[in-house]
């Protein structure tokens, strides 16, 4: 996608973003962005949930972390939480679940997840840039936590501006600590 294509794209973010229907998201059902590369990013349908549900059992830090599928089921079910789907075409190749006040109010990223065979690609760094612009328009901050063992997702964190903000030992499982982190976001 050129710099025109990425305009265009943040434009119409914005427009959703201003959009009473959209409840002041930058997502509303029904409709997708158009990413670099040609992969979009919409809302899951319910058969992408139990995609979701199935690649987050199947997948660190969630086996450790002992997350079953019937956890992993409800979260992405879950009515509160926001669930967005890249594809590419019609394959999905990841999702990240959001909560829209999960952190003293701002947006909380719940789970990124990207299939085996699209790791690596840049389809996580997408999703979590999606989301910040997602909610950049009505929100200040976004956070997440990311297991102390998953050191290759929190380096992809900090790369993105994510700073570790707190420690919550054995707040999971014994012996492994939740670092929240923190991104402040930058308002269109």
């Amino acid at each position: 996608m050129n710099l025109h294509g990425v305009a265009k794209c943040a434009q119409v973010l914005l427009k959703y973003a201003l959009d009473p229907s959209c409840r002041g998201l930058l997502h509303c059902p029904g409709r997708e962005v158009v990413t670099k590369g040609g992969i979009t990013i919409a809302e899951a349908s319910p058969e992408e949930r139990e995609w979701c549900a199935e690649l987050m059992a199947n997948s660190e830090p969630w086996t450790t972390l002992g997350r079953g599928l019937g956890t992993c089921r409800a979260a992405c079910r879950h009515a509160e939480y926001l669930l967005l789907v890249a594809h590419a075409g019609p394959a999905p190749l990841g999702f990240i679940l959001l909560h829209p006040r999960g952190v003293a109010g701002s947006p909380y990223v719940a789970s990124v997840a990207v299939a085996p065979s699209f790791r690596g690609r840049g389809i996580g760094a997408l999703l979590l840039g999606h989301a910040e612009l997602y909610f950049a328009a009505g929100a200040g901050h976004m956070f997440l936590c990311v297991s102390s063992f998953n050191e290759r997702a929190r380096r992809l964190y900090q790369r993105l501006g994510y700073e570790a903000v707190g420690e919550l030992k054995d707040y999971i499982i014994d012996g492994a600590s939740e670092i929240l982190m923190h991104k402040r976001l930058v308002r269109p």
